[in-house]
């Protein structure tokens, strides 16, 4: 079964840290553009970061830069996350993504979701 999934949200007090896991199944990740993309209720879906195929090109957006890395290991089948100095702004629901192309507007895969909450 093609699937991705998603571990590694939680609860964090501002200015923690969390890391994000996405493991693939049922395809190879070596030839896609990976993302991580979250949506806060009441919010529009955002591409928060992607990486290309090799782990060389990455892009994160302006919400997240410096705090947030996204790095994987094609090896592994796996993507991450790294999220630092946490805001409550970015309490929401994070999924890993399959991109399909570059400009990151259109998903052709996606998890079913992991919970991150920012609260003091």
């Amino acid at each position: 079964q093609v699937q991705l999934v998603e571990s590694g949200g939680g609860f964090v007090q501002p200015g923690g840290s969390l890391r994000l896991s996405c493991t693939a199944s049922g395809f190879s990740l070596r030839d896609s553009i990976m993302g991580w993309a979250r949506q806060a209720p009441g919010k529009e879906r955002e591409l928060v970061a992607r990486i290309g195929e090799f782990g060389v090109a990455t892009k994160h957006a302006d919400s997240v830069k410096g705090r947030f890395t996204i790095s994987r290991r094609n090896a592994k089948n796996e993507v991450y996350l790294q999220m630092d100095s946490l805001k409550p702004e970015d309490t929401a629901v994070y999924y890993c993504v399959r991109l399909r192309d570059w400009s990151g507007t259109s998903f052709t895969l996606w998890g079913q979701g992991t919970q991150v909450t920012v609260s003091s």
